[in-house]
């Protein structure tokens, strides 16, 4: 199966490119995808990228948290923007949640 990550925000508007930069992440160079809390399902879709993705997404993180250990950020050029941030762990994650549900309804079906 072929994975395409959505690119940028699927509706563009001066609220969301306001609370997204009020985020602070983006100063970071990290992610949506890379803030999300890791419960389960999103250790799995982790775990299902390739390595690419993986190596990519552990160097955002330990970009990150060295920043954030020397209290400083990116130079704005470095910033993730709004329209860029690419949902790379979507199509995974959706994956997940719909074998999950698939699971579910088959257990209460037996």
């Amino acid at each position: 199966m072929s994975y395409v990550a959505r690119k940028g925000p699927q509706v563009v508007s001066a609220l969301g490119r306001w609370a997204y930069n009020l985020s602070g992440f983006n100063q970071y160079g990290l992610h949506r995808d890379d803030c999300l809390y890791e419960d389960d399902e999103v250790k799995e879709a982790i775990r299902r990228l390739p390595e690419k993705l993986k190596d990519e997404r552990n160097y955002r993180i330990t970009r990150a948290l060295h920043l954030s250990l020397t209290k400083t950020i990116l130079p704005k050029e470095q910033w993730t923007k709004y329209e860029e941030d690419t949902k790379y762990l979507e199509p995974y994650l959706e994956e997940v949640k719909r074998e999950n549900e698939e699971q579910a309804k088959w257990e209460a079906n037996k």
